[in-house]
């Protein structure tokens, strides 16, 4: 996700791949709705902002060559999303811990520059405070003295 500067409504970005060049770019071209009309047409500050608000962007660190960076949203949880990094090899890491294992388990990555920093395990913020559902347990009717009673009248 991106904040428009003049209006400043999140839009949800369709790739890791425009994020990216809008990410490079930001300093000398910084990010407004109209720059979405390539893959969303029609879009402009007067249309209505994507459902989250994500105030991890721009302060994500670029992502190691070769990686990626995946959010997973989550419905019904305690959290609203989850982050996790995949290097080529495409192990799933969930952590900053699993990250540094990771490259202590492959000092390769070290040696050509990646680093713990270049990770960010933020996660966007819902608009709506009540956008996370939390899950209910159902309540299990425990068979009582009496319900036995009943079967056993049956039989």
């Amino acid at each position: 996700m991106v904040q428009c500067t003049d209006c400043k409504k999140w839009r949800l970005i369709p790739s890791m791949q425009h994020y990216n060049i809008i990410k490079e770019t930001q300093l000398q071209t910084p990010f407004v709705c109209g720059t979405t009309s390539g893959w969303t047409p029609n879009m402009s500050c007067n249309v209505p902002q994507d459902g989250t608000t994500c105030d991890t962007w721009p302060s994500i660190p670029p992502i190691p060559t070769g990686w990626s960076r995946s959010v997973h949203i989550i419905s019904e949880s305690t959290k609203f999303a989850d982050v996790y990094y995949f290097p080529p090899s495409g192990e799933r890491l969930r952590s900053s811990a699993e990250v540094q294992s990771f490259l202590d388990n492959h000092p390769e990555y070290v040696r050509e520059g990646v680093n713990r920093s270049q990770f960010s395990f933020q996660i966007p913020k819902p608009l709506d405070d009540n956008y996370v559902k939390k899950r209910t347990r159902p309540v299990k009717r425990r068979k009582s003295s009496k319900d036995n009673n009943c079967e056993k009248g049956k039989k």
